[in-house]
């Protein structure tokens, strides 16, 4: 499904993140499919609440940066996508570790996207589960 980007590398993926939300996050793509994207975050002082659980707004920014990577991968070079809309369930807490977003679609359309966004913690339970839609676009000149 990433077919427009044949070429594209994990590193140079990584490479988007640098001096943005994603790195002072510490968030990283770990793998890449044929129709989905992992990023891992870690749950620490960055993505943590005062009272030692993983923010809920952290999970979010993590679906949506897996979520929206993921979306403009699919896309022609020509075009990228904006977020319309993120909800998200919060399951279970973490206190230590990592959490893995794993993004795959639910619908690709010309217009719009809709990806579904599994949140774990390093023993594979489920933490949060989100759905993201996104808008297509022309790149802005």
């Amino acid at each position: 499904m990433f077919y427009s980007h044949k070429n594209i590398t994990l590193e140079s993926l990584n490479k988007r993140l640098e001096n943005n939300l994603g790195s002072h996050l510490g968030m990283e793509l770990i793998e890449i499919g044929d129709n989905y994207l992992v990023m891992k975050m870690p749950v620490d002082e960055r993505t943590m609440q005062p009272y030692g659980l993983l923010n809920g707004g952290a999970s979010m920014a993590l679906a949506e940066t897996v979520g929206s990577m993921a979306a403009n991968l699919s896309l022609s070079p020509d075009k990228i996508c904006v977020g319309l809309e993120i909800n998200g369930n919060h399951i279970k807490g973490a206190r230590n570790g990592f959490v893995f977003g794993k993004a795959t679609p639910i619908h690709i359309g010309k217009q719009t996207h809709i990806w579904e966004i599994k949140i774990t913690d390093d023993n594979e339970k489920l933490i949060c589960i989100a759905r993201l839609t996104v808008m297509i676009i022309d790149i802005p000149k």
